[in-house]
């Protein structure tokens, strides 16, 4: 792994099982998260993803590439154009920085209006697993 390696990119569907799941299991019970004509009336054409869920997918992408040996130690995220349903997510990630057992990569997430979240996320790889060299194949 080197810096300025890219990370293969992952396409999510956004559905509103998984809006309204995510909100749930984050205990994030606003309405704009799970009822349409509640989020309609406060001004949004739909509801939309709340960022601890875009926060768990986030740290998925990273952690399913790096494999069972990455640990989360850092994830800073910024929401931009928000999830609606039936729009498709596309996570994408550049190593920005190589150190011993610790890569920072660089995340981007865009749907079909702009980038949903842009941030970085550290991970930590335990010593003598498996780290890519190269970009791998698909994350799922």
């Amino acid at each position: 792994m080197r810096t300025g390696d890219r990370l293969p990119p992952l396409e999510i569907e956004i559905t509103r099982t998984l809006i309204v799941a995510g909100a749930i299991a984050s205990r994030d019970y606003q309405d704009v998260h799970h009822d349409a004509e509640l989020a309609k009336t406060k001004g949004s054409p739909d509801i939309f993803m709340n960022i601890l869920t875009t926060n768990g997918l986030v740290g998925r992408y990273v952690t399913d590439h790096f494999g069972p040996s990455a640990t989360l130690r850092k994830v800073a995220i910024r929401l931009g154009a928000p999830n609606y349903p039936g729009d498709t997510m596309v996570l994408t990630g550049t190593v920005e920085e190589v150190g011993g057992d610790t890569v920072t990569v660089k995340v981007v997430g865009a749907n079909g209006i702009g980038k949903h979240v842009t941030g970085t996320v550290t991970v930590t790889v335990t010593a003598g697993a498996p780290v890519p060299s190269s970009p791998a194949g698909a994350v799922s």
